[in-house]
């Protein structure tokens, strides 16, 4: 079969011994606000969907309770399901599982309320329950309760507010959580509509909630510090500013089995996940992988146990470059110049700090990672002693 003939590599996966379509699992949020918008994501690609979450009491929100921060990040003062909960037993979960949906029940956000709604969750048709809290100390015991009154899979999801949420995710496992879903929106945090003088939510502070491609490095931090621990050794699903299939990637290769997305659909619109699902069947071979699975966790290996102190070369290709000079522009230190064809770099004024690699669009200009010289293992000997230093001092309360 000739290159052009392949079949498309496929993207269906397994999470908590579930088969989903795709890897994509969209999170609760707007776009499950019912079973059409739970059967629609299904219909547009989506593994799975999870429900808004259900509470005793359908949430009242206030007007203007979403709102744009910049192209690809959200603010939000939204609650929790706006329906009551028995409509979703009754009417939305069993719509959504009817017509092929692979739905997640979100439950929260005490013990209280999950006592009284986990199981009507799982009689309703939820093939996954996954608990949302505020604080580790009440997700634990909705754990404990929800383990021993429901037989579906029960998942945990971690906020990225909390101190060590890395360490919430390994007791959780410890408590027999199923999966894990990394993480929460992160706030509170602030938007001002200026011609307004406001701030932009209509929440009782002011206040709301960030999510999408602003919290996407924090995300991935804590799912990797998740994995590396060693501690966690159930499905992942990572969620966080996934706009495209290379931020996909991104979550497969920190370990994580799935990835949730929320704002995207929102900003481009739920179409726009078959266009994520496609790009990511064709980024998978362009990246070395032959399956889904296998770039699952491929990251962890090359995570370093110490700094690298050393310098970089740069290899320059002037057929590639637009002179915008981009790169130029965002030495901090005026290291570079353009002389079309030719560019320069100052060695003495150039810290190596890689940026203005990073930011050519046209891959003009690349930075290579250059041997270590005696120079630089004096040097991270250095570093590293001061730190050790420090840290003999904060002990003895010197600091």
């Amino acid at each position: 079969m000739s290159e052009q003939t392949k079949a498309p590599l496929s993207l269906e996966t397994t999470f908590c011994g579930i088969r989903l379509q795709s890897p994509f699992i969209l999170s609760s949020g707007p776009g499950n606000f019912a079973s059409e918008g739970m059967i629609r994501a299904t219909e547009m690609g989506c593994g799975a969907v999870v429900t808004k979450t259900i509470r005793l009491q359908r949430a009242i929100n206030p007007v203007r309770h979403i709102g744009k921060i910049s192209e690809t990040t959200l603010i939000n003062a939204e609650k929790w399901a706006d329906s009551d909960r028995q409509l979703w037993y009754e009417k939305e979960i069993p719509e959504a599982v009817k017509a092929g949906a692979v739905v997640i029940g979100s439950v929260g956000h005490t013990l209280a309320e999950a006592k009284a709604i986990v199981a009507d969750v799982e009689r309703s048709g939820a093939q996954m329950i996954e608990l949302v809290s505020y604080t580790e100390d009440t997700l634990l015991p909705m754990l404990d309760y929800a383990k021993s009154h429901v037989s579906v899979p029960v998942l945990c999801k971690l906020s990225g507010n909390w101190a060590n949420a890395a360490e919430t995710a390994a007791k959780c496992i410890e408590h027999g959580a199923d999966g894990i879903a990394a993480i929460d929106s992160i706030g509170p945090v602030l938007s001002i509509d200026l011609e307004n003088r406001r701030p932009q939510m209509f929440s009782d502070d002011g206040f709301g909630w960030m999510s999408g491609a602003a919290i996407k490095p924090i995300s991935l931090r804590i799912n990797a510090q998740m994995q590396l621990s060693g501690r966690v050794n159930k499905d992942v699903y990572g969620i966080g500013g996934v706009m495209n299939a290379r931020d996909a990637m991104e979550y497969l290769m920190v370990g994580c089995k799935a990835v949730g997305i929320c704002s995207v659909a929102i900003l481009k619109g739920l179409p726009y996940v078959q266009k994520m699902i496609q790009e990511l069947a064709q980024l998978l071979p362009q990246l070395g992988f032959s399956s889904l699975d296998e770039a699952v966790g491929a990251a962890l290996p090359n995570f370093p146990k110490h700094e690298l102190v050393t310098g970089l070369d740069f290899a320059y290709d002037s057929a590639r470059c637009s002179r915008c000079e981009r790169c130029v522009r965002a030495c901090p230190y005026g290291a570079r110049t353009l002389d079309f064809p030719q560019m320069h770099v100052d060695s003495a004024l150039c810290r190596s700090c890689g940026i203005c690699a990073d930011l050519c669009a046209r891959g003009a200009l690349k930075s290579v990672i250059l041997p270590q010289t005696s120079r630089d293992v004096a040097d991270a000997a250095e570093s590293t002693a001061f730190y050790d230093t420090v840290a003999s001092l904060n002990q003895g309360g010197l600091v």
